[in-house]
């Protein structure tokens, strides 16, 4: 019994070391031996719709619009589609007066009948496109100039699917706004990587596009972040990173809504660990099977590795001395994420600790609800994001 116990801990804890620092580094290794870079066609400028997802964005919806006219493509072939989710407060009235205003773009407002979600709204308007190239962003997401002709640009036969890179614009607001984002810098660089090399894993909410004719309607539960990366990369087409396609987004300001994000984004996690036994096929999907595994398997099962990591290490720390010594500073790391609020330090360590901490809590609790049926395809935004 006291093997099986050692096997589990040593598992579970190569996994967690694995997800959070062994992956990460051997990317950043192999984007220095493997020079491949993606070409751009400047020259390709296809019709595109922007949609624009909202539910309940008064606050930021005309902003958001008066950003996307001044996007710089041809107007001819630029299309603007809002698809309001059952708004209930002034968004659809303020889309409504913008249109009139600016007659002179082709801009529509596609009207959801019944709430289901950001999925559900995007497969209901994604019917009324007929544009070669349709690009989603968010409505608290303002966007580059030159986002539409760096997004189209990255296009070819092969890729099906191309993400930008999303700025944290108040990075340096708070704690969590800065841990947010330093987190968010060594993921876009470990994305960049794997697009030069093969595929991405997963993209983001904020900016990115997909060929029209390749639209595929998930499930209302699902997002596209995670799912339309993976979807493409299975039927061998590529999904690919353009980080001079840029959006500008306000990360979570305080613990609270970036704890909601993050159970938010956890809702899918117990499936998206192996979506697809097909992943494992080394000979047929090459490097997309090392990317996902470890930029995705590992990291969407950090909770139960953490779990199991700590749980042995408690049984064996009754056992052998070494194993008290692990266990010790799991405790202290544990305790600093508890008394954070407490002990009300801007120190790096325990603030790093915390934010930690508050990411496992948030897969386990998505978990949990993933296995009571208790997930739901929409949610409550985060204020301090707008």
């Amino acid at each position: 019994m006291t093997i099986a116990f050692i096997i589990l801990f040593w598992l579970a804890a190569f996994m967690i070391f694995w997800a959070n620092i062994g992956y990460p580094v051997s990317i950043l290794l192999l984007g220095k031996i493997i020079k491949r870079t993606n070409k751009k066609n400047y020259d390709y400028t296809p019709t595109v719709t922007i949609m624009i997802v909202a539910h309940n964005e008064e606050k930021v919806i005309k902003d958001k619009l008066e950003n996307v006219i001044k996007v710089k493509y041809p107007k001819d072939k630029l299309r603007i589609l809002v698809s309001s989710d059952n708004s209930t407060d002034k968004t659809n009235e303020i889309v409504r007066k913008f249109i009139k205003k600016n007659p002179d773009f082709d801009i529509k407002l596609y009207e959801v009948k019944k709430r289901m979600g950001k999925t559900n709204a995007q497969n209901e308007a994604a019917k009324t496109v007929t544009s070669e190239i349709l690009v989603m962003t968010d409505a608290n997401a303002m966007l580059d100039k030159n986002v539409v002709r760096e997004l189209v640009s990255s296009f070819d036969k092969n890729v099906s699917y191309v993400t930008g890179r999303l700025i944290y614009s108040n990075n340096k607001d708070s704690l969590t706004s800065k841990t947010e984002n330093t987190y968010w810098d060594l993921d876009t660089k470990i994305r960049d990587i794997e697009s030069r090399i093969q595929t991405i894993t997963a993209g983001n909410g904020a900016i990115y596009a997909c060929k029209t004719k390749e639209y595929y309607n998930f499930k209302p539960i699902k997002c596209h972040d995670s799912s339309m990366p993976l979807y493409y990369a299975l039927k061998k087409k590529r999904a690919i990173a353009n980080h001079n396609a840029i959006a500008y987004e306000k990360a979570g300001e305080n613990d609270k809504d970036e704890f909601k994000r993050k159970i938010r984004m956890s809702r899918t996690i117990i499936q998206a660990i192996l979506p697809s036994i097909r992943i494992l096929n080394f000979f047929k999907y090459k490097w997309f099977t090392y990317f996902y595994i470890g930029h995705r398997t590992l990291r969407y099962s950090l909770w139960i590795n953490h779990i199991i990591a700590f749980v042995t290490n408690i049984i064996l720390s009754f056992m052998q001395p070494l194993y008290l010594c692990l266990l010790i500073p799991q405790l202290v790391i544990y305790l600093l994420a508890i008394c954070k609020p407490l002990l009300r330090t801007n120190n790096k360590i325990i603030n790093f600790c915390s934010y930690y901490c508050m990411t496992i809590l948030a897969q386990l609790i998505g978990a949990i609800k993933t296995i009571l049926g208790l997930n739901k395809p929409f949610w409550e935004k985060a204020e301090s994001t707008r």
